[in-house]
C-alpha cells in the first residue's frame, strides 16, 4: 500500500505534482488545476491544525468507511464531497500565483512527512495530528496513507 511515510511514494507524488500545469484539464469535478493545488494545501493545513474545519461523522464513518477508504485496493471515485472550509468554491484558499502555490503545497507535504521522525526522536513537534472531519482520530500511519490517497485522487483528476 502506498503512503507518504515511504520515501519512494512521496517522490512519486512530488514528481507527478511537477507535471501539473495551470492549463491542465480536469477529467471530473469543478476545480481548476490551480484550485486543486490550493485545495490540497488546505487539506494539509487541516491535518496540522492550521486550518480548522467543521466535522460531520458517525460511528459507521469512523470505523467501516474509514477502513474501506484507507485500505480497500481501489482508487477513490469522483464526486466525493469535501468540507466547506477546504472547498474551493466556498471557504478554500483562493489561488494567487501558480508556482508559489505549488511551492507552498510541496512545503506542507514536507512538513507532514517529516513531522513523525522529529516527534519520535523526542524533539519538539511543529504540529499535532488533528481529528479527521469524517474519520475522527487517526494514527500517523493512517494520516500518511490518507494523504497519499488524497493527493493521488486529485492528480488522477488532472490526468497525472
Amino acid at each position: 500500500m502506498k503512503t507518504l511515510a515511504r520515501q519512494r511514494d512521496k517522490a512519486e507524488i512530488l514528481r507527478r505534482l511537477k507535471e501539473v500545469r495551470p492549463e491542465s484539464v480536469r477529467r471530473w469535478g469543478r476545480m481548476s488545476a490551480h484550485q486543486m493545488v490550493c485545495h490540497l494545501s488546505d487539506s494539509f493545513r487541516m491535518v496540522t491544525g492550521q486550518k480548522p474545519v467543521s466535522h460531520t461523522t458517525s460511528v459507521l464513518q469512523r470505523t467501516i468507511v474509514k477502513w474501506i477508504v484507507l485500505y480497500f485496493p481501489l482508487p477513490w471515485p469522483a464526486g466525493i464531497a469535501t468540507r466547506p472550509e477546504i472547498d474551493q468554491e466556498l471557504g478554500g484558499t483562493r489561488p494567487v500565483d501558480f508556482a508559489a502555490d505549488v511551492a507552498q503545497l510541496e512545503a506542507l507535504l514536507e512538513l507532514i512527512t517529516t513531522q513523525a521522525p522529529r516527534h519520535r526522536s523526542g524533539q519538539a513537534s511543529t504540529f499535532d495530528w488533528q481529528l479527521h472531519p469524517i474519520f475522527g482520530r487517526m494514527s500517523e500511519t493512517a494520516w500518511l496513507r490518507w494523504a497519499y490517497l488524497h493527493v493521488d485522487h486529485h492528480l488522477r483528476q488532472f490526468g497525472v
